[in-house]
């Protein structure tokens, strides 16, 4: 029998915005919608004797076991996860996210994030993964009971008290004791991902988890700079791999014999601080190359194109001459400054406004002559005018290289974070 039902529902609340801008659905659309228990009946009615097939068929599952357990009914189905089925079937994708995975494998899709296009695109998938499983061994293990890899009450009612925020998360076992520290643009769906998670560290968690606390920080930047501190500080037993260094490149500055300022890229030196730190080589190169272009730099200079006489820019007069000495020393280093003046902290004092914690606050993060001196939270009506009003609202931390390549970091990588020079 071949059925189909769909409705959008009424969730008696407001559609937050980043929802509405995912989904277009926004909450004038669902004023005349069903209630959840308007729909139930139909939706027992249409998976009576079935298995639910879905992308992340815990959370969904989850969910409709959620809206049911209000209504005072056990919903119970089996279910199969096409993320976990792609995984064994299609391995080595870069990523298996529905509209990726999808896309790869030359399925169509449409209306992606509503319900109807996302269902009809696993269908598709689901029908060609039962294709590749000949033995339909694999299938049959992820045919789940009810019992089998769902959650406990325990982490249900853990998960269900947690928002979906950007901020920093806390894992304490029965004592109290925090044993894992993380961060996160989504707290809840980062922990649904611990607690449904099958990877023995997930499942530790989950054995010794009782509670979960956490701060919001509106900012990501905030938070990660909170979670790396603060793992530094408490040393969680489940945190090892993050007390280790974040970078193990840099980028350094040095006069060439005819006095122009050059880059080389070499692993972290115990003295001098670098322009910009990296976590791999190449990433540290692939910087270097787009700081040549936006700052109209020299590529030999800059060691991209060490091993000419004259750079390839010069050779299609896309390079001013330094590395022919016809740019003057004076011209080049200017820019070379600004270059560095623009990702160093080398002297700088700014002042970094993000997200706060509400719309009507911005985080800060303060940095005096190169050295980070901690955050603060502050309300757009309070105008920070002066630089010892600001001192006092910081909430200091420690300046660590850690702390600097996450700002840097962050800084390359969003750039529309408002920075403030004094």
């Amino acid at each position: 029998m071949v059925d189909q039902f769909i409705s959008l529902v009424n969730p008696q609340r407001e559609i937050q915005p980043f929802v509405a801008n995912l989904t277009g659905i926004n909450s004038q659309m669902l004023v005349t919608a069903p209630k959840f228990f308007e729909v139930a009946k139909r939706i027992i009615e249409i998976t009576e004797d079935c298995v639910l097939v879905a992308h992340n068929a815990q959370f969904d599952y989850r969910i409709l076991r959620t809206e049911f357990r209000r209504l005072g009914y056990q919903y119970q189905r089996k279910t199969i996860c096409t993320v976990s089925l792609s995984k064994k079937l299609i391995p080595g994708k870069e990523s298996y996210s529905l509209g990726k995975l999808v896309r790869s494998l030359g399925i169509p899709v449409s209306d992606r994030h509503r319900a109807n296009g996302d269902a009809l695109a696993t269908l598709k998938l689901f029908q060609l993964l039962l294709d590749k499983d000949s033995e339909k061994s694999i299938v049959q293990a992820h045919t789940k009971s009810e019992t089998l890899g769902q959650l406990n009450d325990k982490l249900l009612r853990i998960l269900e008290a947690l928002p979906a925020i950007t901020g920093v998360y806390y894992m304490h076992n029965k004592e109290g004791e925090i044993f894992y520290i993380g961060k996160s643009k989504n707290i809840r769906k980062r922990i649904n991902q611990h607690f449904t998670g099958e990877t023995a560290k997930s499942h530790k968690i989950q054995k010794l988890i009782a509670a979960v606390t956490y701060e919001e920080t509106g900012s990501e930047l905030v938070a990660l700079l909170k979670e790396s501190e603060e793992i530094k500080k408490l040393r969680p037993k489940f945190n090892r791999s993050q007390r280790r260094k974040l970078y193990y490149y840099g980028i350094y500055d040095e006069l060439d014999q005819n006095g122009y300022q050059s880059v080389c890229i070499e692993k972290i030196r115990k003295e001098g601080n670098p322009i910009a730190t990296f976590s791999t080589y190449n990433q540290a190169r692939s910087f270097v190359f787009k700081a040549t272009e936006d700052f109209e730099l020299c590529q030999k200079l800059m060691g991209i194109d060490p091993q000419r006489k004259v750079c390839f820019n010069y050779q299609i007069q896309n390079c001013k001459g330094a590395c022919a000495q016809e740019e003057d020393t004076i011209s080049y280093n200017k820019r070379f400054e600004k270059f560095k003046t623009h990702y160093a902290f080398e002297n700088i004092s700014m002042v970094l406004i993000d997200k706060g914690r509400s719309t009507e606050e911005r985080s800060a993060i303060l940095i005096e002559n190169g050295v980070f001196k901690g955050i603060a939270f502050f309300n757009l009506n309070y105008q920070i005018n002066q630089i010892d009003i600001l001192r006092d609202l910081i909430t200091p931390m420690e300046d660590t290289r850690d702390a600097r390549h996450i700002i840097q970091s962050f800084i390359r990588k969003n750039k529309l974070i408002n920075k403030i020079i004094f």
